[in-house]
């Protein structure tokens, strides 16, 4: 804890999933001070996220891989000092100078090289966030510390087909998240489509739980990772728990389509079967292959996309990745390009739980060594390093192995809608490409209002730059660029009203906490 209620802590984690745990924990034993922020009233973040201990749950563990290096965080988490805020939707982090003046400049810090380094003696973060079950009626606080670490994790990536608006589609973490943290299933007999390892474990999970699933549909394929034989060698691991979820597959009789897609599905209130479709090399429908399989829920997911909203408002540089994403630029030691500012795990790119807590603790030393010159090993560090490079490039491998080809725009018809939130087809966006001159995803926002509704574009991002751009721009990415946005969450008016106001700006008065 800081040394009064008026200081500020040595280091924010945001997020308290793998990496945030792991570098809050670590950064605690090293001595600093430190605020771990959630929006979850639970730690473990999407990949731990378990039942509430109002349900009841005899064995939550069963439907969790690598259970017990969760349990050790948590036991660290709750033998350290380690001030845990739950239920805190983070919307923005700013820079307080130190006559605790808020910069307003955010570009400047954007531009400074050398990240790693500190803030200006005396400067500080100041952490904005609202409380509540979704912070629409919570009450705001702000914290401060002299180092942030964003460990915000990572939202699926959807990509539109005919009849996806049904009720009983829904994405595959969702379908594992209403698993893990519910105990219930999206439906008796489930369809698993789109792209990426983590349908394996979806479907695996559902069917251990008493599910049928007739099939898992994967858009590409597994022949990809063969182009990477050292990233293989060096992570055997990955193999065995490939091979754990296909004999699950084989035990529960799920039979495994790859190259192909759901390309529409049918029903009228619900879900009640899906069109299954062969793709060619660049993911277009193969005429004549079509085949119907009767289902009531489908779980579809294309990858995940790093949630870097946070850092791209203070102008932290990012990268594109493989499977054209955008994930931050981080640095050896998980350091941003704004001094000040460590991040860990998916924000780097997609890697998994063991990726993200080395990383987590490797930032966590990393700030230690920063603020107070904490002494280490430098073989700890290197071996950490050693570890993450080794699993990274098995990300890398993995991502350019599932990576959406330019020709899924094909599964589009014009009366499909693209954005959920405000109703918009993928018909008014061609349109506005090929009659208003549109080229790129803003315009098609400013003329159709594609990505300004709730999500901000988290579902139907993807599919307005697709169709806004050329065929070469689709084999180079398939995701917008980065864009900064002064909100990471949706905020009430209240919050913002408030910002000047004493109440609930110091670590001491934060409501909802966990000591």
């Amino acid at each position: 804890m800081p040394a009064s209620a008026s200081d500020p802590y040595d280091l924010a984690v945001i997020g308290a999933g793998s990496a945030g745990l792991a570098g809050a924990v670590k950064a605690a034993e090293l001595g600093l001070s430190v605020a771990l922020l959630d929006s979850s009233p639970q730690t473990g973040g999407q990949f731990y996220r378990h039942p509430a201990q109002a349900i009841g749950a005899v064995r939550p563990e069963a439907l969790h891989h690598d259970w017990p290096a969760f349990a050790e965080l948590r036991r660290r988490l709750e033998r350290s000092e380690v001030r845990h805020l739950s239920g805190h939707h983070v919307w923005a982090v700013t820079k307080e100078h130190g006559d605790g003046k808020e910069n307003g400049d955010r570009k400047e810090d954007g531009d400074r090289k050398g990240g790693g380094g500190l803030t200006a003696q005396g400067d500080v973060w100041a952490v904005h966030a609202v409380t509540g079950a979704d912070g629409a009626e919570g009450r705001p606080v702000r914290v401060r510390a002299r180092a942030v670490l964003l460990a915000t994790g990572a939202y699926e990536r959807q990509l539109p087909f005919p009849g996806w608006t049904l009720p009983g589609v829904v994405g595959a973490g969702g379908a594992q998240a209403m698993l893990k943290s519910g105990l219930v299933l999206p439906g008796k007999r489930i369809v698993v489509a789109g792209s990426g390892p983590l349908l394996l474990a979806v479907a695996s999970s559902l069917a251990a739980a008493g599910a049928q699933v007739p099939a898992v549909i994967e858009a590409s394929g597994y022949l990809g990772y063969a182009r990477h034989p050292r990233a293989l060698a060096a992570n055997p691991q990955k193999l065995v728990e490939g091979a754990v979820h296909g004999a699950a597959l084989l035990r529960h009789r799920v039979r495994l389509c790859t190259r192909s897609a759901v390309t529409e599905v049918h029903g009228t209130d619900r879900v009640e079967a899906v069109t299954v479709t062969r793709l060619d090399r660049d993911w277009r429908p193969v005429r004549g292959t079509g085949r119907r399989i009767a289902c009531d829920a489908l779980a579809v997911g294309h990858g995940l996309a790093p949630q870097i909203e946070l850092a791209t408002a203070l102008g932290c540089a990012t990268r594109p990745t493989a499977d054209g994403t955008t994930a931050l630029a981080l640095g050896g030691l998980q350091e941003t390009s704004v001094p000040g500012v460590w991040a860990a795990g998916e924000t780097g790119g997609i890697g998994g739980a063991q990726l993200a807590r080395t990383e987590g603790e490797l930032a966590g030393i990393a700030v230690a060594a920063g603020l107070y010159g904490r002494p280490y090993r430098e073989g700890r560090i290197r071996a950490l390093q050693r570890r993450r490079d080794r699993m990274r490039a098995f990300a890398e491998a993995m991502a350019a192995s599932h990576a959406p080809a330019a020709g899924w725009t094909d599964w589009l018809t014009d009366a499909t809608d693209v954005c959920r939130c405000e109703e918009v087809t993928a018909g008014r966006i061609r349109e506005a490409v090929t009659d208003l001159g549109a080229r790129d995803a803003h315009t098609v926002k400013l003329l159709t209002r594609a990505g300004m509704g709730w999500c901000q574009g988290r579902m139907c991002g993807t599919a307005a730059a697709c169709l806004a751009a050329s065929e070469g721009q689709l084999r180079r990415a398939v995701e917008p660029p980065a864009e900064r946005r002064p909100f990471a969450v949706p905020v009430p008016l209240s919050a913002l009203a408030s910002l000047d106001e004493p109440t609930g700006t110091r670590p001491d008065t934060a409501p909802g906490t966990d000591q």
